[in-house]
């Protein structure tokens, strides 16, 4: 596979800020063990990066909460 960028990247999250949090769970959840989801022998933060890129973990957003009165 190809250099993972971080364009790739931004193409499936809206932000940098959330870019980061998402590829930091990610990372934590590699190293205790869950099974990656895209074929690569790269370190746990390349192999987060390229998860990302290939959609295959979406961003998960709060939903707004509706105040009623």
């Amino acid at each position: 596979m190809a250099r993972v960028t971080i364009e790739d990247c931004l193409k499936q999250v809206d932000n940098r800020f959330a870019l980061v949090h998402m590829t930091v769970k990610r990372v934590l959840q590699l190293r205790e063990g869950a099974k990656p989801l895209v074929d690569c022998k790269n370190k746990e933060i390349v192999t987060a990066l390229r998860e990302i890129a290939a959609g295959k973990i979406k961003p998960k957003y709060p939903e707004s909460e509706e105040q009623s009165e």
